[in-house]
């Protein structure tokens, strides 16, 4: 699937991804491949993701082998036609 992370001063990342791992309202919640269609609020918390896309780190991304992670303060989640675009804050 493809995930886009996007804040109001930039765009952190797109790319071709495995999973991603989002902090819901109501507790972290993980999105694979052909995952149903889903809106979703997030809070403040860490989200994750899982690529074989080689990813630079910065000052918004945390690489660790095939794994990423951003910290956010909150935002919204929505997945539809296999592409997951995160407004975060």
């Amino acid at each position: 699937m493809i995930l886009e992370i996007i804040t109001p001063e930039a765009s952190l990342y797109k790319g071709e991804v495995n999973s991603v791992s989002l902090p819901g309202l109501d507790g972290v919640f993980q999105v694979l491949n052909n995952h149903a269609p889903i809106i979703s609020s997030l809070k403040k918390g860490e989200l994750c993701f899982e690529t074989n896309q080689p990813v630079e780190a910065n000052e918004h991304l945390v690489v660790s082998g095939n794994s990423v992670r951003v910290q956010i303060k909150g935002g919204v989640a929505e997945l539809n036609n296999q592409k997951l675009i995160i407004l975060a804050e």
